[in-house]
């Protein structure tokens, strides 16, 4: 019976140019039907085909074959996406239309963190809304809230990354914002998960608190649904991920038994929510969970088993376009394509997943708050592109270097606790807003009594004014502005109890906070940082 194209399998509209040698799009494809065989047009005296001749044409067609093959597989390893949430570019327009964008608005550009330049930082948030899937999880009623929330940091020569998971009870500051055409109050504290949903806040408003917690700007942001595990572990051919115990949870309805399994569907969903039956049954215990099963999903994605299956592209592709929501800097497959360029770039071994250093909340055990100073100074590693898998050691004095120095050095400063540094910033730039964008930043980095006071006279050159009895803390804060030991002035009229004072120069560019430069950024990352590198297929929940 004659098939008719829409009958035909999507990866199988790509086939062979005999002409060219190249595997083009066939938009009208017919299923053969039985031929008779050709007529035999050969001279009487002709002998069959065979001997050394055809031996060679052979030879030929199977170099020509391995030589497509291997087109064939380079190219489509540029077309794999971001950490489990990829796509790839076959049908321009098919894919085009399976896009949902949202345009945020993020206000006034001088607020927001220095530029990462030439590294790129992704929001990924993972909403619980259940609306239009007609799933048994999640709220019934909920919005749509932050259920899972990864920053993920692409290092500026694409060398290493760093995916930061931000657990959805951390009680934050969320900042005001605009969500289409309404103004959403900020709120002083609340959870981080109803910075998305919550009285009508889009992706933008959590991508504005996430700036403001961390001091890292964002590029770009992503957003899945349940349906998109789902679809996504389904179109790898599956998930690899590992129980260190039989694992029985009727609240994410994951049964597992002890060891290794292939999970892809509801099953992968209903491992990566579970947490009730694993460690401590709480958000910190699912996190990890999480953390193993995108880190096999990247090594499933970019294995020889993907991309080199038309079939399994096609499915990625097709599965991922339709369960993304991005902003509109990411809404065609041709900005997705670039992204997946990038990202495929970075080795596996060299991609490491962390958890935000989090204490108890003092005011409520069911909630957690920065663990601080070790918060700040994960923020300031991505921050200033540091790498979590390779990062150089801090580099020690040269011998015989002198020790003495009228000025406490900014490039050796001691160690101090910043949550007891009062600090004042005082705009001295000429351009509104650096005051705050900077205390933003060190309360990030754990000067927590950091506040603006009114705009200095302007000045060319950032300084920072002392009591003499506190050069050590003169000397921690500069470096976590990235200022030089120059800019550090002893005030003799300053008492022992007063704070010290930031006046912000016209020197000082975007946050006027040169943290973000590598040279500025801690070298090592916090002791007992939780952390599953991209790479280790012997991870089990436990």
């Amino acid at each position: 019976m004659q098939g008719t194209p829409q009958e035909v399998d999507p990866a199988d509209r790509w086939v062979l140019d005999p002409d060219t040698g190249q595997y083009r799009l066939d938009l009208n494809p017919r299923v053969p039907g039985p031929r008779a065989a050709p007529a035999d047009t050969r001279p009487p005296d002709t002998p069959p085909p065979g001997g050394r001749a055809a031996r060679r044409r052979g030879a030929d067609a199977a170099r020509g074959r391995r030589r497509r093959a291997l087109k064939w597989t380079a190219g489509a390893a540029a077309l794999v996406l971001v950490a489990g949430c990829g796509g790839a570019l076959y049908l321009y327009e098919h894919f085009n239309n399976n896009i949902t964008a949202v345009k945020v608005q993020l206000g006034d550009e001088a607020e927001r963190p220095q530029p990462a330049g030439d590294a790129m930082n992704i929001l990924v948030l993972g909403t619980d809304s259940r609306e239009g899937l007609g799933s048994s999880y999640g709220d019934a009623g909920s919005t749509g809230h932050a259920d899972t929330t990864l920053l993920f940091h692409i290092a500026k020569d694409r060398s290493n990354a760093t995916v930061l998971s931000i657990p959805r009870d951390l009680m934050v500051s969320i900042p005001e914002c605009q969500s289409g055409d309404k103004r959403i109050p900020g709120e002083a504290r609340a959870m981080f998960n109803t910075s998305l949903g919550q009285d009508g806040r889009d992706p933008g408003c959590s991508w504005k608190t996430v700036e403001k917690l961390t001091g890292i700007r964002v590029d770009h942001f992503v957003m899945v649904n349940f349906d998109a595990v789902k679809t996504l572990s389904t179109a790898v051919g599956g998930v690899e991920v590992c129980a260190a115990k039989d694992i029985n949870d009727p609240d994410s309805h994951l049964r597992m038994t002890k060891g290794k399994h292939l999970v892809q569907g509801d099953e992968a969903l209903a491992f990566v929510r579970t947490r009730h039956a694993v460690g401590l049954g709480g958000d910190l215990t699912r996190i990890p969970l999480q953390q193993q099963f995108l880190s096999s999903m990247i090594r499933a994605a970019k294995s020889g088993d993907t991309l080199t299956s038309p079939a399994k592209l096609w499915n990625l592709a097709n599965a991922a376009t339709k369960a993304l929501t991005v902003d509109s800097g990411l809404n065609t497959v041709d900005h997705l394509k670039d992204l997946a360029l990038d990202v495929s770039k970075v080795d596996t071994k060299h991609i490491t997943f962390a958890t935000v250093p989090v204490l108890d909340d003092p005011q409520d055990k069911n909630r957690l708050v920065l663990k601080q100073p070790d918060a700040g100074r994960l923020f300031s590693m991505v921050a200033g592109d540091r790498s979590l898998t390779d990062a150089p050691a801090p580099q020690s004095p040269a011998a015989g270097a002198a020790t003495a120095a009228p000025a406490p050095s900014a490039s050796a400063a001691p160690a101090v606790d910043p949550g007891t540094v009062p600090v004042t910033v005082r705009n001295g730039t000429g351009t509104p807003g650096q005051a705050q964008q900077t205390v933003d930043r060190l309360r990030a980095a754990g000067f927590t009594r950091a506040a603006t006071a009114a705009n200095a006279t302007a000045t060319a050159a950032s300084s920072i004014g002392y009591p003499a009895a506190r050069a050590g803390q003169a000397a921690a804060l500069a470096t976590a502005l990235g200022l030089p030991e120059t800019a550090l002035r002893a005030d003799p009229r300053a008492g022992a109890k007063d704070p010290l004072v930031v006046v912000l120069g016209k020197d000082a560019t975007g946050a006027a906070a040169a943290a973000t430069a590598p040279g500025a950024a801690p070298a090592e990352a916090p002791e007992d940082l939780q952390r599953v590198e991209a790479d280790d297929a012997g991870l089990c929940a436990k």
